[in-house]
């Protein structure tokens, strides 16, 4: 089941790369769709604290699920 969260800080492509990159770190298979113009991330496969873990290390603000 996917899992909305709002994340803090994304501001371009490369961003969404990066958190997109880094919750693949951690949960290989997770299904990760980034949306830029809502600050959120759209997660299947992977738990709320793997996600939190992966956005807090790339560097953008986790604030929890939409």
């Amino acid at each position: 089941m996917a899992t909305t969260y709002t994340v803090t800080g994304m501001t371009c492509g490369g961003c969404a790369r990066s958190v997109e990159a880094a919750i693949k770190a951690v949960a290989a298979d997770a299904k990760v769709e980034v949306d830029l113009g809502k600050a959120a991330v759209t997660v299947d496969g992977a738990t709320e604290a793997q996600v939190k873990q992966a956005v807090d290390e790339a560097g953008f603000g986790f604030q929890g699920k939409a």
